[in-house]
C-alpha cells in the first residue's frame, strides 16, 4: 500500500516546521499560511477571502501579541510595504484568522500577502509571505461558450472534444478554467491536467455550477498546442435507474462544458483560447459510464493521439452550442477528490482460466485497475463486491437492492473492458467509483492473471488528516482506523451514507458524524460546499430534502429535524472547531426559515417531523420526543447565532422558542418521580443529556439511570442512529466514563467492536451483521464514536466561549481497562496533545498546548486522589497558558 499524494498533510507540516525551526535557531516562527483554508490557492472568487496562519513557539505562555498583514500584486513591493492593496495595520491580540477588507480584488490576479507576527514579548518574528490567485470572479468574465455534442440524454458513449491552437509568443504563465455539467478530464498536448478525480463536484446543476482552475504553464509549448476534453455523465445525466429517481432530475441533459485557457505572454499581452464553435467532437472508447453502476470501455475504439497536435480529426463532427446550466458559476476552491492510496491485492483465487477473485484485504471506496493481455474482442467484467458467497464468488446482494435496471446491459458495480488485443493493456475507470473489498474478474476468453494484475485505489476528497489516537487496546485502535476509513469512503465533495448502494448525501448521516470528521480531518472546504448545496435545495418555505444534493427525491414527510438539522448543526460545529463564523453567517437566514417552518407546523413546541432512531438494536423511541429535541437544538443554535451577530430581536425570539420547546419536552416526556424520559431506554435518556434538555437539578439522576439501563442491557448498546450519536457522550460527561468505554470496547453483539472482531475494516449499517436489510458494510451513520475517542478518553474539547480552540477544554478520563491513551488534534493554532498512561502509583498525564492558545484542564475527581505538577499539588481544575506540561494523579 502506498500514498499517491505527496502534498504534506497538516500534521507533517507541523513536524517539518519543528525541524526547520530547530535548524534555523529561531525560537518562534509563523507557518501554515492559508487562504480560504487552502495553501496558495488559485481560482479564488471570494471578494473578501479569509487568511489564516499558525505560530510555532515552544516557550511556556507563548502567545501572539500582535499581527499585521499587507497584500499586493508584487511580492517584492509587499516585502517593502509599498504598492499594496491592503494594510491591516498592526492589530493587537491572538487572532490567527483575518478577512480581507482592502481594495476590490481584480480577476485573474495573483496577490501576495505578507504576515508579520509579534510574540508575547512584542518581538517581531521573521515575516513570511504567501499568495493566492483570483479566478474569474463573475459570470461576465467568461469568454467561452458552453458546448456539447449533438446527442441526447440516452446516447451512451462519452464524447471527446478537441481543438488545436497557435501560441506564437513566449509564454509567461497560463491558467485553465473549466466548468462542466457532468464530469470531465482535461488534457493538453496529450497529458492529463492535474491529478483530480471526478471533477467538478456534484451540485444542484440548475442552480449552481463549479469551475476548476489549473496552472497549465508547464503543459503548453511555443507554437502549436492541442487541448482535449473528455466528458462523463456523473450526476448530471444519470442514465442508470434506481429508486432515488436520479434519472428524472429536472436538470438532466447531455453533459456540457465551458473552458477558458488564459495565456499571459512575457510582453504582457493576454490570449484566451475558449470553447466554442471551432471545436470538434467524436465518441470515445467509453461506451457507457454511470457514476452509480460502472464504466464500459471498448479499447478497439481508441483513437490514439486524439488530444495531441496533428491528429486527423477530419471525420469528427462539429459541436453544438448550449446555454449555461445555471446563472451561478463559481470556483471550486476545496480539497479535491484524488486516488489517495494504491492498495495491492492481498490474495487471488483462480476458479478457472476465465474467472479470478481478488481480495484487497479491506473495504474501500474507489476504483480498481487491471493489467491484462488477451485476444482482441475479449470481454472482461470486473465485479466489485463487499461480500462473498459461500462458494467464493462476489456477492452483491447486500448493496444492489435499489438498482432498477431495464435489462442486463447495466450491471451493478461492474466495469466492462473489451480488449484490443495488442499486448498488455491497462484499464481504470474515469467517471465512476464503487464500494468494495473484492474484485471478481470474469472473461469471455481464457486469460492469465496473477496477484499483481489488479490493484485498488482508495479514492476520496483528499482532506488533510489533523487527528490521531492510540491506546493500549488494539480493538480501540482498529475501530478508530475503521471509522476513518468509512468517513473517507463517504467523502466525495459532500458526505454520503455509503459508497455503493446509494452514494446519497443523507443529511442525518452527515451531522451524526460531524465531530468525527472535524477531529480527524481538515474538512471545512467540503462542508462549506455542502452547506451551499443545502441553500440551493431549500424550498421557499424553509423545507429541506433529506438527501442533498437531490434530483427531486427527499421532500417527503420524514425529512424532518432529526435529519435536516444539518442546516444548523454543521455551521455551528464549524464555528466551534475553527472559530470562523462565516458559514454560520451564510446559513443564518436558511436556519431561520427552517426553524420558522417547523415552528409553524408544531403544536405547543412539539413536532413529529422526522425519521426517528433509525436501525435500533431492539428498543424504539417516541418520534415526537426525538424530533422535538432536534427542534430545540436548531432553535438554540439559531438563538446563539443571533446573539453572536448582534441581532438582539432574533436572539430574544428564538431563545424563548428554545426554552418553550425544552419545557414542552420535559412536561410531556420527563417522569420526575422515576428520573427517566419516555420509556427510559438508552436513546431517550442519552439524548436528553447530550442535547441539554434535562435540567441541572435532574442531570445526575438521569445519567445514573442511563448507566443503570446500560447495565440492565448487559453492558451493550441498545440504540439506533440518534442514540449512537449521544450515548457515549451522555455517559462520559456525567461521571460514567468507565461504562462509556466498556460500550465502545465491547466485542460481542451488539456494538462497534463486534464488527471489528468479525473482520470489519469499515463501519457497518446494521448492528446485526446477518440482518435482512440495511446491511451495507461501509456506512457512516454510526460514526460518532470516532469523535468520542478525542472527547471521552483524550478529553480534547472545544470551548464555546472561546471557539476554534483559542481556549481548549481538557477533560481526560482515565478509564478502567486502558493502560494508556494518546490523542492529538491540529487545530487552528497548532497541535494539541493529550496523553495519559498508568504508573505504579497513579496516572501520568501529559499535555501540549500550542502557542497562542490556553487550556482549562479538568482532572477526573477520584476519592483521595491528588494532582501533582512536579512536587506541587494543584487543583482539579486549572488554567494553563501555552506550553508542555506533565501531571501525576495519585
Amino acid at each position: 500500500m502506498k500514498s499517491l499524494y505527496t502534498k504534506p498533510i497538516m500534521g507533517i507540516l507541523f513536524f517539518l516546521t519543528l525541524i526547520a525551526v530547530a535548524q534555523s535557531g529561531h525560537a518562534a516562527k509563523s507557518y501554515g499560511l492559508r487562504c480560504e483554508y487552502m495553501e496558495r490557492p488559485i481560482g479564488v472568487d471570494n471578494p473578501n477571502p479569509r487568511l489564516s496562519w499558525m505560530m510555532f513557539d515552544e516557550r511556556k505562555g507563548a502567545a501572539q501579541h500582535a499581527y499585521r498583514i499587507t497584500i499586493g500584486t508584487d511580492s517584492l513591493s509587499v516585502g517593502l510595504k509599498n504598492g499594496i492593496s491592503w494594510d491591516s495595520g498592526k492589530l493587537p491580540g491572538p487572532s490567527s484568522l483575518l478577512t480581507y477588507k482592502g481594495k476590490k480584488l481584480q480577476p485573474f490576479t495573483k496577490y501576495f500577502w505578507r504576515l508579520e507576527v509579534w510574540d508575547k514579548d512584542d518581538k517581531a518574528l521573521p515575516a513570511v509571505i504567501s499568495s493566492f490567485e483570483t479566478g474569474l470572479m463573475g459570470m461576465e468574465n467568461w469568454k467561452g461558450t458552453w458546448i456539447s455534442d449533438r446527442n441526447d440524454i440516452n446516447i451512451l458513449p462519452a464524447p471527446y472534444f478537441r481543438k488545436e491552437f497557435q501560441s506564437a509568443k513566449q509564454i509567461r504563465f497560463a491558467r485553465a478554467y473549466i466548468a462542466a455539467a457532468g464530469l470531465y478530464e482535461l488534457y493538453l498536448n496529450g497529458e492529463k491536467v492535474g491529478n483530480h478525480r471526478l471533477d467538478p463536484m456534484y451540485t444542484r446543476f440548475d442552480r449552481r455550477n463549479l469551475y476548476v482552475s489549473y496552472d497549465v504553464t508547464e503543459n503548453l509549448k511555443a507554437g502549436r498546442n492541442a487541448v482535449g476534453v473528455l466528458l462523463g455523465n456523473g450526476w448530471y445525466n444519470h442514465q442508470s435507474i434506481a429508486v432515488w429517481n436520479f434519472d428524472k432530475a429536472p436538470w438532466r441533459a447531455r453533459p456540457t462544458f465551458c473552458l477558458d485557457l488564459r495565456i499571459t505572454y512575457t510582453d504582457g499581452s493576454v490570449e484566451t483560447v475558449s470553447s466554442g464553435s471551432g471545436w470538434k467532437t467524436s465518441f470515445s472508447p467509453i461506451i457507457s459510464n454511470s457514476i452509480y453502476t460502472g464504466e464500459h470501455y471498448d479499447a478497439r475504439l481508441e483513437q490514439k493521439g486524439w488530444n495531441t497536435i496533428g491528429f486527423d480529426d477530419s471525420k469528427w463532427r462539429g459541436i453544438t452550442l448550449r446555454a449555461a446550466p445555471s446563472k451561478n458559476i463559481v470556483s471550486q476552491v476545496m480539497h479535491p477528490i484524488r486516488n489517495v492510496e494504491e492498495i495491492a491485492a492481498k490474495s487471488i483465487r483462480k476458479f478457472d482460466d476465465t474467472t479470478y477473485l481478488f481480495d484487497l484485504g479491506r473495504n474501500i471506496a474507489g476504483v480498481s485497475k487491471i493489467k491484462v493481455a488477451g485476444k482482441r474482442g475479449t470481454v472482461i467484467r470486473l465485479k466489485h463486491a463487499e461480500r462473498l458467497y459461500t462458494n467464493g464468488h462476489a456477492d452483491l446482494s447486500n448493496i444492489d437492492v435499489y438498482h432498477r435496471p431495464k435489462d442486463a446491459s447495466d450491471p451493478f458495480q461492474t466495469d466492462i473492458y473489451i480488449l484490443k488485443g495488442e499486448g498488455e493493456e491497462e484499464f481504470m475507470p474515469l467517471f465512476n467509483y464503487k464500494g468494495f473489498q473484492y474484485v471478481e474478474v470474469i472473461s469471455s476468453n481464457p486469460i492469465k492473471l496473477d496477484k499483481s494484475s489488479v490493484v485498488g485505489y482508495f479514492m476520496h476528497s483528499d482532506v488533510p488528516a489533523v487527528g490521531e489516537i492510540s491506546s493500549s487496546n488494539p480493538l480501540i485502535n482498529k475501530l478508530w482506523w475503521a471509522t476513518n476509513n468509512s468517513y473517507l469512503s463517504n467523502l466525495y465533495g459532500f458526505p454520503t451514507d455509503c459508497p455503493q448502494r446509494e452514494k446519497n448525501g443523507w443529511t442525518g448521516d452527515g451531522h451524526f458524524a460531524i465531530e468525527t470528521g472535524l477531529y480527524n480531518f481538515d474538512g471545512i472546504t467540503v462542508y462549506e460546499k455542502w452547506m451551499g448545496d443545502h441553500r440551493d435545495e431549500q424550498q421557499p418555505n424553509g423545507v429541506l430534502p433529506d438527501i442533498i444534493p437531490t434530483g427531486g427525491w427527499g421532500y417527503g414527510t420524514a425529512n424532518g429535524t432529526d435529519w435536516t438539522s444539518t442546516i444548523a448543526i454543521i455551521p455551528w460545529e464549524i464555528y466551534l472547531f475553527y472559530g470562523d463564523s462565516k458559514l454560520l453567517s451564510d446559513n443564518y437566514q436558511s436556519i431561520k426559515k427552517y426553524v420558522n417552518y417547523v415552528e409553524g407546523t408544531s403544536k405547543e413546541g412539539l413536532t413529529s417531523f422526522g425519521r426517528g432512531d433509525w436501525v435500533p438494536v431492539k428498543s424504539t423511541s417516541d418520534l415526537e420526543y426525538t424530533s422535538s429535541i432536534y427542534f430545540y437544538v436548531d432553535a438554540d443554535i439559531l438563538a446563539k447565532a443571533a446573539k453572536l451577530f448582534g441581532n438582539q430581536e432574533d436572539y430574544v425570539h428564538y431563545n424563548l422558542l428554545a426554552q418553550k420547546i425544552k419545557k414542552a419536552v420535559n412536561d410531556k416526556y420527563f417522569d420526575n418521580k422515576k428520573g427517566i424520559y419516555g420509556k427510559g431506554v438508552q436513546t431517550e435518556l442519552s439524548m436528553a443529556l447530550r442535547w441539554g434538555i434535562v435540567s441541572e437539578a435532574s442531570r445526575q439522576r438521569v445519567a445514573d439511570n442511563l448507566a443503570a439501563r446500560v447495565k440492565a442491557d448487559g453492558m451493550h448498546i441498545d440504540v439506533g442512529v440518534l442514540g449512537a450519536k449521544t450515548v457515549l457522550d451522555a455517559l462520559s460527561d456525567n461521571g460514567h466514563s468507565d461504562i462509556a468505554y466498556k460500550l465502545a470496547a465491547q466485542d460481542t453483539y451488539p456494538g462497534w467492536g463486534w464488527w471489528i472482531v468479525n473482520g470489519a475494516t469499515t463501519l457497518h449499517e446494521n448492528w446485526d451483521m446477518d440482518a435482512k436489510r440495511d446491511i451495507s458494510d461501509n456506512h457512516m451513520m454510526f460514526g460518532e464514536i470516532g469523535g468520542w475517542f478525542f472527547k471521552g478518553l483524550g478529553g480534547i474539547r472545544v470551548d464555546e466561549a472561546k471557539p476554534g480552540f483559542s481556549n481548549i477544554l481538557l477533560k481526560p478520563n482515565f478509564v478502567t481497562g486502558l493502560d494508556h491513551f494518546a490523542a492529538s488534534h491540529n487545530g487552528p493554532f497548532g497541535k494539541i496533545t493529550s496523553n495519559w498512561k498508568r504508573q505504579k502509583d497513579g496516572v501520568l498525564y501529559e499535555v501540549i498546548i500550542p502557542a497562542n492558545s490556553t487550556a482549562t484542564v479538568y482532572f477526573p475527581e477520584s476519592k483521595g486522589a491528588k494532582v501533582y505538577q512536579g512536587n506541587k499539588i494543584v487543583d482539579h481544575k486549572i488554567q494553563l497558558p501555552a506550553g508542555s506540561y506533565a501531571f501525576e494523579i495519585r
